[in-house]
């Protein structure tokens, strides 16, 4: 056989080998969320009158100025300290002038009593405007997310990380940022060490390098643009969230990816903001088992956008 047919061979068996891996992944690894549940259509609070309430739509429109969206898997000991801190934020807040919102802790089928943990927090306070949502069972992180950003009824409307690792108060710099863009826009919170002089980043070199890793995967894929896809403090204007939320299939971890897909197929703006951001313990997330799971679920959504299988819908 001559050399140039055995090249010819060869690469017909590698594009061959590529289609079915391609083909066993899409099969296998793309998300399927289940519907929701009648229960997880209504939300629990401190109002005597009326405890268990019917949620709002995202279709709907904004009632309030910011609605603040909560995932929350088995939070209990973390979860008060960012309440506390979002506590804070809005006392201040108010000082400067009236500032409408909504707190909504979505309980993804927690086992250790994350859910009264929050009812507790707001009892304390008078913190009527928390919602807390059970989930029948765990969704994951992006599962939580989309659920909450679902029924949000905020001008804004974002989401962070129940383990209070960013500092709330930094959603003032998302909002400017934010309300400075015409049209649609997503601010997502940035910890890249080089576009944060003044602010304060502290992770663990095993964290940083993962997450270099994961930038450059994310890069070849084809999500450019972006230094840190990752980080759980991310802010939508209603009109971004109404076109992004809708069309979202991820449930784990890797939905960032997806909400920045979107955002790119459907020419909605995207900054990122420096934010003061520090690790904290007990993350539920297994270094080598996810990080593997997190590559082969993001090859799974591009190969399903590119192959025309999910098609993105007005979302209204």
């Amino acid at each position: 056989m001559q050399t140039a047919q055995l090249v010819l061979l060869v690469a017909a068996g590698c594009v061959a080998a590529l289609m079915a891996c391609s083909a066993l992944v899409v099969r296998f690894k793309s998300p399927k969320p289940r519907a929701r549940e009648e229960s997880e259509n209504y939300y629990l609070c401190i109002d005597e009158k009326c405890e268990r309430q019917r949620l709002g739509r995202l279709s709907d429109e904004a009632s309030v100025d910011l609605s603040i969206i909560v995932p929350a898997y088995n939070e209990a000991e973390r979860l008060p300290v960012l309440l506390n801190d979002i506590r804070e934020y809005v006392d201040a807040r108010r000082q400067r002038g009236s500032f409408s919102y909504e707190l909504v802790v979505m309980d993804d089928g927690s086992k250790d009593g994350t859910i009264d943990v929050a009812l507790e927090f707001a009892r304390i306070h008078g913190i009527r405007e928390l919602k807390a949502v059970r989930h029948v069972v765990n969704r994951g992180k992006g599962g939580a997310v989309t659920q909450g950003m679902l029924c949000s009824v905020g001008r804004f409307v974002m989401f962070c990380d129940a383990d209070g690792a960013t500092r709330f108060s930094d959603i003032d710099a998302l909002l400017a940022r934010a309300q400075a863009v015409s049209g649609p826009v997503v601010a997502i919170g940035s910890r890249n060490n080089k576009a944060l002089s003044g602010t304060v980043v502290e992770r663990s070199h095993m964290r940083a390098f993962l997450q270099w890793g994961f930038h450059t995967y994310v890069t070849l894929l084809g999500v450019r643009g972006v230094r840190d896809t990752q980080c759980g403090f991310k802010l939508f204007s209603r009109e971004a969230a109404r076109r992004i939320f809708p069309n979202m299939h991820v449930e784990r971890f890797i939905f960032d990816i997806e909400i920045l897909l979107l955002a790119r197929y459907q020419d909605i703006s995207v900054v990122e903001v420096p934010v003061n951001w520090h690790e904290v313990a007990g993350s539920k997330m297994s270094i080598v088992r996810d990080s593997i799971q997190m590559a082969l679920d993001l090859l799974a959504v591009r190969l399903n956008y590119m192959l025309g299988n999910w098609t993105i819908g007005s979302g209204h």
